[in-house]
């Protein structure tokens, strides 16, 4: 079973760039996107054989989450349940016999962290939302979760400490989320790959460069470990300042 998650800062923009090539060359049986920068009817996409949910900012052109699966989920909710974070589109959870799929896009702390406080009550309320889930049945949870973990996982570590998605708050809430019982897939896998990132600046030819940071994630319950077959990213893969990542299960 493929997953496939991938921020696009612009679902329209990236429709016009190739999207639905690469959609369909990936064969996922879920497809999770984040930052798709539109309100509902603001575009047409068919995908033969996937149902679509999707969770809207109430501001336009910003923020913004959808799921294309090729599999009926039991249930479908919206966001965490806590009306502070109620209005950016940034979750959805499709439940599942074996397990639950929480596509996410964390909010940014921002320039000089102004809102470093916010992320930080979103950070709690998260992972309280994931543990009680995760009381019920396993959790898949991928996305853009704004956070370089570790000094690996971006390539100017020493510079960039203290900076939005590198200061010691959100790498220190990270943490906390897996000791709660949670597993990141690809360093569970690869835990000393180097120069592995998902995002990469649009300055000074980063991405050529690839002066980047791994902030796109698939995080999962620890009794689904033995699960993973695979973890990756795919920075071939263009359209978007972040590149798709993917997990391969196994059931």
């Amino acid at each position: 079973m493929r997953f496939i998650s991938w921020n696009v800062n612009g679902l329209r923009a990236v429709c016009k760039k190739g999207f639905e090539d690469i959609f369909w060359s990936l064969d996922a049986d879920f497809f999770c996107l984040q930052e798709t920068k539109l309100q509902a009817g603001q575009i047409e996409l068919d995908l033969p054989g996937y149902e679509s949910y999707w969770c809207y900012a109430e501001k336009k052109g910003y923020s913004g989450t959808a799921i294309f699966t090729k599999h009926t989920p039991l249930s479908v909710s919206y966001n965490i349940g806590v009306e502070e974070h109620g209005s950016e589109g940034r979750s959805i959870t499709l439940e599942y016999e074996n397990f639950y799929l929480v596509c996410v896009y964390t909010p940014n702390a921002q320039d000089e962290l102004k809102r470093l406080d916010y992320r930080m009550r979103w950070e709690d309320d998260f992972r309280a939302y994931l543990t009680e889930l995760d009381k019920k049945k396993p959790v898949i949870v991928c996305g853009d979760m704004n956070v370089a973990h570790e000094e690996i996982d971006l390539k100017n570590p020493k510079t960039n400490r203290g900076n939005p998605g590198f200061s010691d708050e959100e790498r220190e809430k990270f943490t906390e989320l897996l000791n709660a019982g949670f597993t990141d897939s690809f360093r569970y896998l690869y835990p000393d790959k180097t120069d592995a990132y998902s995002w990469w600046s649009y300055r000074a030819a980063a991405r050529q460069r690839n002066i980047g940071w791994r902030i796109d994630y698939f995080v999962v319950s620890d009794r689904l470990r033995e699960n993973i077959k695979d973890a990756y990213i795919l920075p071939e893969l263009m359209g978007s300042d972040h590149c798709p990542v993917g997990l391969d299960m196994t059931w």
